[in-house]
């Protein structure tokens, strides 16, 4: 790794849809083994971020390096190439294909398709749900069974990074629950995780560190337990009160 060199690294970052500017001079760090939050209000730019890193869109000005090299210039699946995968918000399914084919999608890179069938079983471990209807179209899914797949088909590619667009969005609380329970255990097997969440408590609680942004602009970071204890944190996103 090159001096000062982190596992992703958002230095800087400005990036507009179009005319408007949407980052301004965004910086972000993950370490490998981590999982780290970007939490903040709709419309604060998260999303704008991660397609950033995805390849989806480039900044105008500042860089974006994953593993020493530089990748903002670079289209999105020479990104998933070199190990970066995206799980967008709103899931963006092929909802006429089966649950079976959506995850083998996932799997087109060379070193993935050679694994693909340990893979699929090592995914139908984590979401059982997803082996029973394998054959079943993915647009007759409920919401939850939809992000089930969503993250699966975003691990079939074997990926360093995960990034997950606000993966808990619209759904019930105990779905919630085993998608986070989830991000948690593929942490724990070592996997690098850049989580997106409009749910602050609980994608803070879950993370090493985290990141919020307000309006296009990192307000705060710091460890997940002391941004959850931080006053602003408190009012701002968990409606808290702070006693005089």
């Amino acid at each position: 790794m090159g001096k000062n060199m982190s596992f992703l690294h958002v230095d800087q970052i400005h990036v507009a849809y179009g005319e408007v500017e949407v980052l301004y001079g965004t910086s972000l760090v993950v370490e490998k083994g981590e999982i780290v939050s970007l939490v903040g209000a709709n419309g604060a730019g998260k999303t704008t971020l991660v397609k950033t890193v995805a390849g989806f869109l480039h900044p105008f000005k500042g860089c974006v390096t994953f593993m020493d090299e530089r990748i903002d210039h670079l289209m999105p699946y020479k990104i998933t190439e070199i190990g970066v995968s995206h799980v967008p918000e709103g899931r963006k399914l092929f909802t006429s294909m089966s649950v079976k084919e959506n995850l083998i999608l996932g799997s087109y890179l060379k070193e993935a398709k050679k694994k693909r069938k340990e893979t699929l079983e090592w995914i139908v471990g984590l979401f059982p749900i997803l082996g029973e209807r394998a054959n079943q179209t993915a647009g007759t899914l409920s919401g939850g069974e939809q992000q089930m797949l969503a993250v699966g088909r975003g691990l079939m590619s074997l990926p360093k990074l995960l990034m997950l667009d606000e993966p808990s969005l619209g759904l019930a609380p105990l779905i919630v629950r085993l998608i986070l329970n989830t991000v948690q255990k593929l942490n724990s097997h070592g996997m690098t995780i850049l989580l997106v969440e409009q749910n602050v408590s609980q994608s803070l609680k879950l993370s090493h560190r985290g990141y919020i942004l307000e309006r296009g602009a990192v307000v705060m970071e710091g460890k997940g337990d002391d941004l959850l204890r931080n006053p602003h944190t408190q009012k701002a996103y968990l409606g808290l009160k702070q006693s005089s």
